[in-house]
């Protein structure tokens, strides 16, 4: 699973064939293939938020709380109410070249709207992707920590946003955590499909250019610091913005 260790923590990215735990998708991991912001370990459905019908279309209104570590970045946590309909486009700008997105927020309203909100309050600017992950099985890029270390977070976390249906192919966008309803701000993106358990919320997908441009960054390799898991890229991996619209 992918996982982030300790609530600030370390994100692993757990395969169905093999748990692997992937450290710092959600926050730091302890070196499995699976993305996963540590907190827990089984999926679930997010009992915490409501849908209406409004003038304005569909809304969902979400549960933000305090995760109590202090946050990698000064921002505020995103407003409750989200709107639940359509899609976002987005590009995450990298050292490597562009990545660009559909944010899904018919299908996770709530984890589209704090990537939003952080996007919008420059919290992932200038900041490193700490781990790929490039096995037999998956391959992902593990972001979303200011800190590098896979550890580091917004200072909040929410309900995870599943099916149960959920698959990973390439060109998936999805949430690392640790454990059942412990999303946070690191995210994982994948470039090879991936045989995780529908454990992480899916909330868009990549581009092809965003799918070579992560094929780029997997060409480079990486320092295989946990066999199952893979490590930190050979060459450094910086998302230099995050532009919404």
């Amino acid at each position: 699973m992918l996982k982030t260790t300790a609530l600030k923590r370390g994100a692993a990215v757990a395969a169905c064939l093999s748990v692997l735990a992937f450290a710092g998708c959600g926050n730091e991991g302890d070196g499995n293939d699976t993305a996963t912001d540590t907190t827990s370990e089984s999926p679930s459905q997010s009992p915490s938020t409501s849908e209406s019908s409004e003038a304005g279309g569909d809304t969902t209104t979400c549960e933000y709380t305090s995760d109590g570590q202090e946050p990698a970045r000064d921002v505020d946590p995103p407003k409750p109410e989200a709107p639940a309909e359509d899609t976002l486009d987005a590009t995450i700008t990298t050292n490597f070249g562009d990545i660009g997105l559909t944010l899904d927020a018919a299908s996770a309203p709530c984890t589209v709207n704090s990537f939003v909100s952080l996007a919008d309050q420059g919290f992932y600017d200038d900041t490193p992707c700490p781990r790929i992950g490039d096995q037999e099985g998956f391959g992902i890029l593990q972001c979303g920590d200011p800190t590098g270390t896979g550890a580091g977070g917004a200072g909040y976390s929410f309900p995870d946003e599943l099916s149960g249906d959920e698959t990973y192919p390439a060109g998936t966008l999805a949430m690392a955590n640790a454990g059942p309803d412990t999303n946070g701000s690191q995210f994982f993106l994948v470039f090879r499909d991936s045989q995780f358990p529908p454990s992480y919320t899916v909330f868009g997908t990549i581009d092809d250019a965003g799918l070579q441009t992560l094929q780029a960054i997997a060409k480079e390799g990486n320092d295989a610091s946990n066999p199952a898991g893979g490590g930190a890229p050979n060459k450094p991996v910086t998302i230099e913005k995050v532009t919404v619209g």
